[in-house]
């Protein structure tokens, strides 16, 4: 028996940056996703908590069960 197992997981990380003084909120906010979507944050980013949300199983038939029956 073949089973697809799917686990469903929240997980939170966590970067310590520098950014420039003086940003207002909407330009701090904007500095950041520029560096996350850029790619720039990644080698800074810290798995901080993994929250587990769900597990499911699904059974599949595999191929050559068919095939010889």
């Amino acid at each position: 028996m073949r089973v697809i197992v799917t686990v469903v997981e929240k997980i939170t990380s966590e970067a310590h940056i520098d950014i420039p003084d003086g940003l207002n909120k909407s330009t701090i906010r904007q500095h950041i996703v520029d560096r996350y979507n850029t790619g720039e944050m990644q080698t800074e980013m810290n798995i901080f908590q993994v929250d587990f949300e769900s597990i499911s199983p699904r059974i599949v038939q595999e191929q050559s069960d068919a095939k010889s029956a």
